[in-house]
C-alpha cells in the first residue's frame, strides 16, 4: 500500500506525530498509517508495574489536543495510561494498525521507503520513527554473573514488591527508576533489605525545575546526537528531582549507595576492596537502548555508534526519516514538540517531491569554489 507518511510506534511519540499529521489535514490508511507492535494503546506505560500508581509516576504528561485529567492517583499507572491513549486514537480517529511488528525498513522503488512486516508491507515517501525504548532493555555485563544462583531480571520484568518479601535485594543503577523501586522494596510486604549501587554518586536536583533548566538539558543531549554519539540518559543531564519521599527515604537510610561493585558470585556481589554482600535478587535498573534495529537496513547509524540528527527530528543521512523520542524529543513533553516539528518539516519535504520534475528533488547546489 502507498502512503505519504508511516509512523512506526503508537506511544506517546507515535500518537503525536500522527495527531499533528491529521491536523495538516492528511488523511489516516489514505495518506499516512500508524502501525504499532504492542497488544493494546498505552505504548510503554501499559507494561509498567502493576503497583507503579498513577500519583507515583514520574513524567506522564498531556498529548497534544487532549488533556489528561481526573486520573485516580491510586490507580495502576498503566491502566489510566491505557485508557487514556486509547480515548484520544478515538477521539482523532487515528486508526493504529496493532499489532503489527515492523521486521525490516529499506529502500524501494521510486524513491520510497519500504515498511516490512507480518501483517503486510507500506510504501511510504516518508518515515516517522518513534519506536522509543522499552523493546531494549540494558543489563550490562559483569565477571561471574553467569553463576549467580539468585534472581536476575531487569526493571522491564518487575511486577511487584510482593515477590522479593524477605529477600535482600541489589538494586543497580542510578535512574529515577531505581529510586522508586528502592523506596516500593522497603514498604509493607516488599524486601527485609536492599543494598542501592550506582557507578556514579547520584546528583539530586533540588527546587522548581523551569524552561530555561530545560532547555539547557535539552541542548546537551542535542550536542551529542548532532555528533553522531549515543544519547545520554534524562537522569545524566538533568540530575534526580528530589521529592518529599525521596527526602524521607534519605533519612531512613534507603537511599544510601555504594559504588559499583567488581564481580557477582553465587551467592551476591563482591568490591575489589573486600566487601561482599549476599543476595537473593539483583535488579537491574540500568536503563535502555533505543529500539531501531528495524532501521538497519538503511544504514543510518554513524562511526560514533549513534545516529546524528539535523535539527531536532531528521536524520541527516536520510531527509525521509525523522526520529521521535530519541535523543533531545526522549520525554513525553519533548515528543509533543518533536511531533509538531517532524510534521512540519516532512509536509515541506513532500511539496518540494511534488514540485520536483518526477517527483525526485533537485540536488543542492554545489558552493563556490573560493
Amino acid at each position: 500500500m502507498d502512503v505519504d507518511v508511516a509512523v512506526i510506534g503508537a506511544g506517546q511519540a507515535g500518537l503525536s506525530g500522527a495527531y499533528f499529521l491529521r491536523r495538516a489535514g492528511l488523511r489516516p490508511e489514505e495518506d499516512f498509517v500508524v502501525l504499532d507492535h504492542s497488544p493494546g494503546p498505552g505504548g510503554a506505560w501499559q507494561f509498567r508495574w502493576p503497583t507503579l500508581t498513577y500519583g507515583r509516576a514520574h513524567g506522564v504528561h498531556s498529548l497534544p489536543g487532549m488533556a489528561l485529567e481526573g486520573a485516580d492517583p491510586d490507580r495502576p499507572s498503566a491502566e489510566v495510561v491505557a485508557e487514556y491513549f486509547d480515548r484520544y486514537e478515538r477521539t482523532f480517529d487515528l486508526r493504529v494498525h496493532r499489532p503489527v511488528d515492523v521486521s525490516a525498513v529499506h529502500e524501494g522503488p521510486r524513491g520510497r521507503l519500504i515498511v516490512e512486516s507480518g501483517a503486510g508491507s507500506w510504501a511510504a515517501r516518508a518515515l516517522i520513527n518513534a519506536t522509543g525504548t522499552w523493546d531494549r532493555p540494558f543489563v550490562p555485563r559483569y565477571p561471574g554473573q553467569e553463576t549467580f544462583r539468585g534472581r536476575q531480571l531487569h526493571t522491564a520484568g518487575y511486577r511487584g514488591r510482593e515477590e522479593f518479601a524477605g529477600k535482600h535485594v541489589v538494586v543497580v543503577g542510578g535512574g529515577t527508576s531505581a529510586v522508586q523501586l528502592l523506596m516500593e522494596l522497603h514498604e509493607p510486604g516488599g524486601a527485609a533489605a536492599t543494598t542501592w549501587v550506582t557507578r556514579r554518586p547520584p546528583v539530586y536536583r533540588g527546587g522548581p525545575f523551569g524552561q530555561e533548566q530545560g532547555r539547557a538539558a535539552v541542548a546537551l543531549v542535542e550536542e551529542r546526537v548532532r555528533r553522531g554519539l549515543p544519547p545520554q540518559s534524562v537522569v545524566s543531564v538533568t540530575g534526580l528531582p528530589m521529592t518529599e519521599a525521596m527526602e524521607r527515604a534519605r533519612e531512613r537510610g534507603v537511599l544510601e549507595r555504594l559504588p559499583m561493585f567488581e564481580r557477582i558470585t553465587q551467592d551476591g556481589v563482591s568490591w575489589a576492596d573486600g566487601r561482599h554482600v549476599s543476595a537473593d535478587a539483583i535488579l537491574w535498573a540500568t536503563g535502555f537502548r533505543a529500539a531501531l534495529d528495524h532501521l538497519a537496513p538503511l544504514r543510518l547509524r554513524g562511526p560514533g555508534g549513534g545516529i546524528r540528527l539535523q535539527g531536532l527530528t531528521q536524520v541527516a543521512a536520510d531527509p525521509r526519516v525523522r526520529l521521535i523520542g530519541y535523543g533531545p524529543s526522549a520525554s513525553t513533553i519533548g515528543a509533543n514538540r518533536a511531533g509538531r516539528s517532524a510534521v512540519r518539516e516532512i509536509r515541506a519535504y513532500l511539496r518540494g517531491l511534488d514540485r520536483a520534475p518526477g517527483g525526485v528533488p533537485e540536488p543542492e547546489p554545489a558552493a563556490a569554489a573560493c
